[in-house]
């Protein structure tokens, strides 16, 4: 029963394989409503359509591409600066860098100082006892939330010193 079920099952999905490729009709009735069906109406026309692109943009997987074929032509009309205007424009980017690189590493200094100065104040917070005696807990929670904070603060400059290091290193 299994073999046959599953027989059956694999003719019919060939068949609707089959009807994929179907012919499409299209039918304008007397008040100019379009049908399009895969069923011949009466007074409909067969359309002859050029099989799905299912690659949607993308090049056949049995011919790979070239670097060649990656590349497109830039248009004619597209706007273009000339090598001065060009080097000018390197030259102020590459300024701003610097001076952005620059300003990181003094907030890094000071994230670096925060962090160590947070360190070194351990949070802590004192209870009065019955007998009159103060006693000095530490909040250990507190001090590794606020640490977490400061680390956070260093980590985030170190980043952008890294970032701003690397687009210089690829103007240069």
């Amino acid at each position: 029963m299994n073999k046959q079920f599953t027989f059956a099952s694999i003719v019919v999905s060939s068949l609707i394989v089959a009807t994929a490729q179907a012919e499409i009709y299209k039918h304008v009735d007397a008040d100019g409503r379009i049908t399009y069906s895969n069923v011949k109406i009466k007074g409909s026309k067969k359309l002859d359509l050029e099989p799905a692109d299912t690659n949607f943009g993308n090049p056949p997987k049995s011919t790979p591409q070239t670097s060649d074929e990656k590349k497109t032509s830039t248009p004619s009309n597209f706007p273009k600066v000339d090598s001065t205007t060009q080097n000018q424009r390197d030259v102020k980017r590459k300024e701003i860098l610097q001076s952005e690189l620059e300003s990181e590493k003094q907030a890094l200094a000071r994230a670096k100082q925060a962090y160590a100065e947070g360190e070194a104040k351990p949070e802590v917070s004192q209870v009065r006892n019955a007998n009159g005696t103060t006693s000095t807990f530490r909040n250990v929670p507190k001090f590794q939330e606020k640490m977490k904070a400061l680390q956070a603060e260093v980590d985030a400059h170190q980043r952008n010193i890294d970032l701003l290091t690397k687009e210089l290193n690829q103007i240069n």
